[in-house]
């Protein structure tokens, strides 16, 4: 399987996770039972009403930064902060309160870092992270790391907020290049929980109704991702779940893509997905995996 293709998916797989999240977000898993019984459908609707295969600010604010790494031709604080900045000056469909009250301060002082704060452990940096992992594949441990906080730091300056984004971009990269889910467990997993007690994911009561909160949400998405077999299954597990569902299941979704490929997303969520979003995802995801220049072929 190519590169760009597990790109493409892994970036299609976000759309869609969040698109079929969003339906249900904020619910506990026994309303989600009482009412859809198993929720698998890009249905829409939800607290902010939303179309059938419509997006959030997961993936609208991915798009946002991958045209700002686009046109900068790499990840860059200042490109980023001000390309959230006219995202929300569009009025976009939801907005969380760390991005809000962070891209206001931008706003008065210029600075495209907020200030450190372990309040400011959200999951608003890591729903976005795709668009890094996609623009510094094949470059240095060191590197990835840097684009990582440049871009977390301009809403979600926190030391958990990092890890979790620096562990999703390794196994996102890793993924492309064809690892094993075993590898990504052993090799950015299991390290992450080491380090953070607070990620860790076995042993634990399976996760419910998970909040914003990152180590909350990176909890939710493990367990569905490394329990299940497949890309639906994965995406169903997460988004039944309840809580933050969108974010849950748009962060599963691009982890899903990238191990499993575009031949796995099942073609009734691929056709229900906003078409604009879709053809704006697959394009931004072919051109972020040529910008890194990490793919063999341009090396030779």
């Amino acid at each position: 399987m190519q590169t760009t293709d597990r790109a493409t998916a892994a970036y299609l797989g976000l759309a869609i996770g969040d698109a079929l999240g969003a339906t249900v977000e904020f619910m506990m898993p026994r309303e989600i039972a009482a009412q859809f019984g198993t929720h698998d459908k890009l249905l829409g609707g939800g607290w902010l009403h939303l179309k059938p295969g419509q997006v959030t600010d997961d993936t609208t604010m991915s798009l946002a930064l991958g045209n700002a790494i686009l046109e900068q031709g790499k990840v860059d604080a200042l490109a980023a902060a001000q390309a959230f900045d006219a995202w929300m000056r569009a009025k976009p469909v939801d907005i969380g309160n760390t991005v809000r009250r962070n891209l206001l301060q931008f706003r008065k002082t210029g600075i495209p870092e907020a200030p450190y704060s372990e309040h400011d452990a959200g999951n608003g940096a890591a729903m976005r992270v795709l668009p890094v992992a996609l623009a510094t594949f094949g470059q240095s441990e060191e590197a990835v790391r840097a684009a990582c906080r440049a871009q977390a730091h301009v809403t979600h300056h926190s030391a958990f907020s990092d890890a979790a984004c620096e562990c999703l971009v390794f196994m996102v990269q890793d993924a492309l290049r064809g690892a094993r889910k075993n590898d990504l467990l052993h090799n950015h997993a299991h390290p992450l929980a080491a380090e953070y007690p607070a990620f860790k994911f076995r042993a634990v009561k399976q996760s419910a109704n998970p909040s914003g909160y990152i180590a909350d949400t990176v909890q939710a998405v493990f367990q569905s991702f490394f329990d299940t077999d497949d890309f639906q299954g994965c995406l169903i597990d997460v988004v039944n779940r309840g809580g933050d569902a969108d974010t849950t299941g748009a962060i599963a979704g691009m982890l899903a893509g990238a191990l499993y490929g575009l031949d796995e997303i099942p073609e009734i969520w691929l056709k229900k997905l906003d078409t604009d979003t879709s053809l704006s995802c697959a394009m931004q995801a072919r051109m972020l995996i040529r910008l890194s220049g990490g793919l063999p072929e341009m090396r030779n």
